[in-house]
């Protein structure tokens, strides 16, 4: 499939999702050194299995994206696993968001050309913001999804502020993440993937506060992230949290719940979802 088609056909996913015609379930393979791996707040990790066989179970259980993220690659100073991308790629026929690693619009290229539909900045963003200018110039916003780790800093009672997290969330930054959400999608950014640091592989449910704080101030899909646990917390971040997507990576990777599970369960609740 050529590139410019690629990006048509995600564009115009993009923008239905948006409109509200269907919620978005995203199987994440976190990715360190060519594994599947998942932990808890960001760290001790467990291997889960190979990437490729792994994303084709997604899809034929009814995934509607699948977001690959090379944890290692941002931290280690290194570029995005290129091999791993083609490889998962050339098995899929989903949309497929690549993250970790990527510092530069060569970069990006050199992914989308590998068969990625979009691409996840995070570190990279923060360490030189007109990274997504350039993104959303050259390759349109429905290629750049900026990628956002956030961790509360309020206190009971105050108004709520989340900070922003940077390398797998190994630093603190001092950047409010609200503000600094607003300034990506000024720049160019198509999509939030908006994580939560404090509910990152504990299972106790989607950070609504802060997803549905975001969803309603700003104008992009918010992709949910952190904390999935079973069909009543995507139910939860879909009606209260408004999130237009949700992302989750435990459950399904140790058989707790499949996809199609999941999406039965919000049918039944009047959640609008894509049924194989």
């Amino acid at each position: 499939m050529s590139l410019n088609k690629k990006v048509q056909e995600t564009r115009t996913s993009t923008s239905e999702f948006k409109s509200g015609l269907c919620k978005r379930i995203i199987p994440c393979l976190d990715v360190d050194n060519g594994m599947t791996v998942k932990g808890v707040n960001f760290s001790n990790l467990r291997n889960i299995g190979d990437p490729v066989e792994l994303a084709l179970a997604y899809e034929g259980q009814g995934a509607d994206e699948l977001t690959f993220l090379d944890i290692s690659a941002s931290r280690d100073e290194r570029a995005t696993l290129v091999h791993l991308v083609e490889r998962v790629a050339d098995n899929l026929s989903i949309p497929f968001t690549v993250g970790g690693g990527i510092a530069s619009l060569d970069d990006v290229k050199r992914l989308l050309g590998s068969g990625a539909d979009k691409i996840s900045i995070n570190t990279s963003a923060v360490l030189r913001p007109e990274l997504i200018t350039e993104v959303a110039r050259a390759c349109g916003s429905q290629c750049c999804v900026v990628a956002i780790d956030a961790r509360k800093t309020s206190a009971p009672g105050e108004d709520p502020i989340w900070e922003v997290l940077i390398k797998g969330g190994s630093k603190t930054t001092g950047l409010s993440a609200f503000k600094w959400a607003e300034e990506c999608i000024e720049r160019g950014a198509g999509e939030i993937l908006l994580t939560s640091w404090d509910k990152d592989g504990t299972l106790e449910g989607f950070d609504i506060e802060m997803v549905r704080y975001f969803s309603e101030r700003l104008s992009v899909p918010i992709i949910a992230s952190g904390g999935a646990r079973d069909p009543e917390s995507f139910i939860e971040v879909f009606e209260r949290g408004q999130a237009d997507a949700a992302l989750a990576a435990s459950i399904f990777h140790d058989g707790t719940w499949t996809i199609a599970a999941i999406k039965d369960e919000l049918k039944k609740a009047g959640v609008p979802v894509r049924i194989c």
